[in-house]
C-alpha cells in the first residue's frame, strides 16, 4: 500500500492510499473549519452548514443527493468537530467518480434554500434538545467549556439554541466565503482508488477556485474550572479533565499510553479498582484527546449519589499511585493496545482515509506507520511515571458534575487531595 500526496496550484490538497484486494473505496473532503474557527456570534454555524450541504445543490435536490449514492449501494455522511468539517462517502470501486462528483457538488454548490434552512433548523434544535437529555453527552460539553472558558475551543459544536434559531442564509454563505477556500480543503481517499484519477477529478472540480485567507483559530488556553448541576437522575455523572499535550507535541504518545494504562480497558487501574474491586460504577474510563495546540486527559464515571464522593477521591488516589508504581508490564500492555487499535482500525478504508486527511492537516504530510509505531515503542516506563506525576499533582484541571451530586467534592477539594 502506497500513500501518494499532491497539491493543486491553488493550494487544494489530495492524498490517497491504494489498498490492493479491496472492491470498495472511501473518499471525502476534509475542510479545516470547525467549531474553534467560529466567532462567538457564529457558534454552531459550522455544524448547521454541514447539515445544509445535504439539503440541495444547483444540480441536485436533497432526495437526489441521497439517491445518487444509495442507488449504487453506497452511503454518504458528514460530521463537524472542533477543528474540521468532513463530507465523505463509501462506494464500490466503479462508483468512485460518482461519489467524488456528489461530494464536490454538496461542498461547492449548496443553494441554501430558505425553506430547507427552516426545516433543518428544526432538526438541529431537536438534536440540541436530545443532547441535553443525555447526561453522559452534555457533561462533556460542560467539561470542555470549563477547560477552555470563554474561547471558541470551549464552546459547543451544536451551538446554543438562540444562535441556531437566528442563523440566516447570509450567515451560512458568509462562513463558506471565509473558510471554504481550496487551500483549506483536503481530498482524501483510500481503498480501490487510483491517485491519478483523483488528481484529474480534483483539478476539474476545484482547480478554478481562488485561494483565500481563512481566519486563524484563537490559540487555546486551558483555564480550568468547575461546572456542577444538581438534577434528579438515577446516576451522578463525574468528569475530570487535565491539561495534556497537543497532537504536534511528541509527549502525546506518552499521554495516550498513560490514559490507556489508567483507564483504557478492563485491565486498567481505574476499571480494576473502582469497578471490579469496589463495585462503585458500571462505566469508568480515561482517554486522551488532542488539538493542534493543546489536549486533555479525561476521566469519566457514573455512580450513585451516595458513592460519588468515594469514587472521586479514589480516582485521585489511583492517579497518584500510578506516578509511584506504574509497572513495565502495564506500559507494555498499553503500548500493545494502542498499536493494535490503530492497525486494526486501518483495515477499514474509511478509517484510513480519515487518518490520511488528519495527518495532512496536522503535519502537511503522512508519516509512515513504521514511524508512528516506533514513537509509541520509544515511550518508556519512566516517561509514563513522570507524566503520571504531572497529571496527578500539577496539571491544570477542570471538573463537571451532573445529577444527584450534592455530596461530590469540589474541584478545590480534589486539588487539595492532589497536593497532599
Amino acid at each position: 500500500m502506497t500513500v501518494r500526496q499532491d497539491q493543486l496550484k491553488n493550494g487544494f490538497r489530495i492524498v490517497s492510499e491504494h489498498m490492493p484486494g479491496l472492491q470498495s473505496a472511501a473518499i471525502g473532503i476534509w475542510v479545516t473549519a470547525g467549531g474553534r474557527h467560529e466567532r462567538i456570534e457564529q457558534n454552531g454555524i459550522a455544524h448547521f452548514l454541514e447539515h445544509m450541504a445535504f439539503k440541495g445543490t444547483e444540480r441536485r435536490s436533497a432526495l437526489q443527493i441521497a439517491e445518487a449514492i444509495e442507488d449504487v449501494g453506497g452511503y454518504i455522511n458528514a460530521y463537524t468537530s472542533r477543528e474540521v468539517t468532513a463530507y465523505y462517502a463509501r462506494v464500490l470501486k466503479d462508483d468512485v467518480a460518482l461519489a467524488m462528483d456528489v461530494i464536490g457538488d454538496i461542498v461547492l454548490n449548496p443553494v441554501f434554500d430558505p425553506r430547507e434552512i427552516e426545516v433543518e433548523r428544526g432538526v438541529i434544535l431537536q438534536e440540541i434538545g436530545q443532547a441535553y437529555d443525555t447526561p453522559d453527552d452534555v457533561i462533556f460539553d460542560w467539561l470542555q467549556e470549563q477547560s477552555y472558558h470563554d474561547q471558541p475551543l470551549g464552546r459547543t459544536i451544536l451551538g446554543p439554541t438562540e444562535r441556531v434559531s437566528a442563523f440566516s442564509r447570509e450567515d451560512l454563505s458568509g462562513f463558506v466565503a471565509e473558510h471554504y477556500g481550496p487551500d483549506q480543503m483536503i481530498l482524501s481517499a483510500a481503498g480501490a482508488v487510483e491517485h491519478d484519477q483523483l488528481m484529474k477529478m480534483a483539478e476539474e472540480m476545484f482547480g478554478h477556485l481562488q485561494p483565500r485567507t481563512g481566519l486563524i483559530a484563537e490559540p487555546a488556553r486551558f483555564t480550568g474550572g468547575e461546572a456542577r448541576q444538581e438534577k434528579e437522575l438515577e446516576q451522578a455523572h463525574f468528569a475530570l479533565a487535565l491539561e495534556s499535550p497537543g497532537y504536534r507535541d511528541d509527549a502525546i504518545y506518552t499521554a495516550q499510553i498513560y490514559s490507556t494504562a489508567l483507564g483504557g480497558g478492563m485491565s486498567s487501574r481505574l476499571f480494576q479498582e473502582v469497578r471490579e474491586s469496589r463495585g462503585l460504577c458500571y462505566t469508568i474510563f480515561a482517554q486522551t484527546g488532542a488539538y493542534a495546540d493543546t489536549g486533555t486527559t479525561t476521566i469519566y464515571a457514573g455512580t450513585s449519589a451516595d458513592q460519588v464522593a468515594e469514587l472521586a477521591t479514589i480516582t485521585i488516589d489511583e492517579m497518584k499511585r500510578a506516578a509511584e508504581d506504574m509497572t513495565t508490564e502495564e506500559v507494555a500492555r498499553a503500548r500493545a493496545q494502542m498499536k493494535a487499535g490503530m492497525l486494526m482500525g486501518l483495515e477499514s478504508p474509511s478509517n484510513r482515509a480519515e487518518r490520511l486527511a488528519r495527518l495532512v492537516q496536522i503535519w502537511g504530510r503522512v508519516p509512515s506507520l513504521e514511524d508512528t509505531v516506533a514513537r509509541i515503542d520509544a515511550v518508556s516506563t519512566e516517561d509514563v511515571r513522570v507524566f503520571a506525576e504531572q497529571m496527578a499533582v500539577n496539571a491544570p484541571a477542570a471538573l463537571a458534575l451532573y445529577g444527584p451530586v450534592s455530596g461530590a467534592p469540589t474541584l478545590a477539594e480534589l486539588q487539595e487531595r492532589r497536593a497532599a
